[in-house]
């Protein structure tokens, strides 16, 4: 059964609701345009490497089980989604050369400014997840969709080294789910249930460090 905030936090999360739209509009915008020329350079670097698209358009589950295409940074070959396995290891063969720079770096996450751009993520909040996986959420999970999914969250800084934990299974997605998920979703929900501006702020400050 899903908790019912206190009437104050409940207050404060409309409060802060408020405001976080727009100031997630304003960043987004003037990520997109100051970084630019970086975007520029890295979808060059990923086109040189095969003629295909830079982008590589995800489908994700969103607020309130609203389904979204997700765009990011190619990281790995085309096609590589139809080998149904969801979950990525540090030395997973589908993922290029170029993919290894910007996944080490984070640059993959950026084209994603434009998803908070459009509405459909935030800047901060908990990950957004393919249906296969949400449709494992228990119903405690499931506030995680009660809130728009981020571009990262305290999840993504302690488990920055998700593909270096999964690497060498057999399974990536069993591994996940056993080695990554009850952590992520935990700090996830923690993010849900406390969420202020102020934190937001440490968590991109972290994210950036």
């Amino acid at each position: 059964m899903r908790r019912r905030a206190p009437y104050g936090r409940l207050r404060l999360e409309l409060e802060f609701g408020s405001v976080k739209r727009p100031f997630d509009f304003v960043i987004a915008l003037l990520g997109l345009i100051v970084l630019s020329p970086i975007l520029l350079i890295v979808s060059i670097l990923i086109w040189t490497q095969d003629r295909r698209s830079p982008f590589y358009v995800a489908d994700r589950v969103g607020r309130e089980e609203r389904p979204f295409q997700m765009v990011k940074f190619r990281s790995m070959v085309v096609n590589a989604d139809r080998s149904g396995v969801d979950s990525t290891s540090s030395d997973d063969v589908r993922i290029t050369v170029i993919g290894r720079l910007i996944r080490r770096t984070k640059l993959d996450e950026l084209p994603q400014l434009w998803n908070v751009l459009r509405g459909e993520m935030s800047l901060v909040g908990p990950r957004p997840n393919v249906e296969r996986e949400v449709r494992l959420y228990s119903p405690e999970e499931k506030r995680l969709l009660s809130i728009r999914p981020g571009i990262t969250d305290l999840a993504s800084i302690v488990f920055a080294d998700e593909g270096d934990i999964l690497h060498g299974q057999d399974d990536p997605d069993i591994a996940y789910n056993q080695l990554i998920r009850p952590g992520k979703n935990q700090l996830g929900l923690f993010y849900v249930d406390n969420q202020t501006r102020v934190l937001d702020i440490q968590v991109v400050a972290l994210t950036v460090m």
